[in-house]
């Protein structure tokens, strides 16, 4: 059955792999623990009591609350899928609740921060510092994720329009802008790639010429931010929550920023249109009698 439904997953709904494996990990877990609690792996005989179960065992594990109700999330949408194919006569999952989850500000570096880091850190001017710096650079300059960044190729980048298309959530396309110092930045790296490699299939490879791999990002983008910052997250996501917190401070319109973002609704863009303390201190400083 997990099968099956990740087969529609994949070929009807367009889910990409990183989800896919979300999904199959989720439900591979349910099925695991049904096994070893319950002696049964029939998701068929799944009741709404085993379930909770299962939610509760969760929680004792010490996963967060937002991660119970993600993987509850996965279950609800494989029981939705089963019945509505009628592999199973009721629903299970109809009277799950999700947790209540502690609303979270998304962290972002300053802005000072970052045009200390873009500015004045020093990167070896080889292939290696080039690939590093141009790395930060698009994660800020652009806002894009994780597994865009890694899937770019050199047909993605339009140098003479200053354009970059990538591919998002769900497969769908966006072309988003590029200011000129990125532009100058991608034709420097790739000149430096190409002396070093040769011809590669994607923009950016590792030290031996291989895809770039998240992990190897990861350490990339925090190796540079803990010289500049002292927050918490310092990893490429946190990149992409500076982009769009920036651009809100700077005034920019939340369709835009969504469109930047590839977000499918309003709503997830609006998490970014928080005050960061740079701009409360603007308003105090201009407004307040006593500044």
């Amino acid at each position: 059955m997990i099968d099956t439904f990740l087969k529609y997953l994949r070929f009807e709904k367009r889910y990409s792999e990183h989800t896919l494996t979300a999904y199959r990990k989720d439900l591979t877990q349910l099925e695991i623990f049904l096994s070893e609690e319950f002696e049964t792996s029939d998701f068929k005989e799944v009741q709404h009591a085993h379930l909770r179960n299962w939610m509760v065992n969760l929680m004792e594990s010490g996963l967060e609350p937002k991660s119970v109700n993600r993987k509850m999330a996965s279950v609800k949408a494989f029981y939705k899928f089963l019945l509505a194919r009628e592999y199973v006569a009721s629903n299970p999952t109809g009277r799950l609740k999700s947790l209540k989850v502690d609303k979270k500000l998304p962290s972002f570096v300053r802005e000072s921060e970052m045009i200390t880091l873009l500015d004045q850190i020093e990167f070896s001017r080889d292939f290696f510092g080039a690939r590093d710096r141009l790395i930060l650079e698009l994660l800020y300059a652009t806002g894009i994720r994780l597994t865009e960044l890694i899937n770019l190729s050199d047909p993605d980048v339009n140098l003479y329009q200053g354009s970059i298309k990538v591919l998002g959530k769900r497969n769908k396309e966006r072309v988003i802008p590029m200011a000129e110092f990125i532009v100058k930045s991608i034709k420097e790296y790739q000149q430096l790639r190409n002396a070093e490699f040769g011809f590669c299939d994607y923009l950016f490879v590792t030290d031996s010429g291989n895809k770039l791999y998240p992990m190897m990002v990861y350490r990339i983008v925090k190796k540079y931010l803990d010289q500049v910052t002292t927050i918490a997250k310092r990893s490429p996501h946190v990149l992409r929550h500076t982009f769009a917190t920036h651009l809100l401070n700077k005034g920019a319109d939340l369709n835009a920023v969504k469109d930047l973002l590839g977000h499918t609704s309003l709503a997830a863009t609006q998490v970014y249109t928080h005050n960061s303390m740079e701009k409360l201190k603007s308003v105090f400083d201009q407004a307040h009698p006593k500044a």
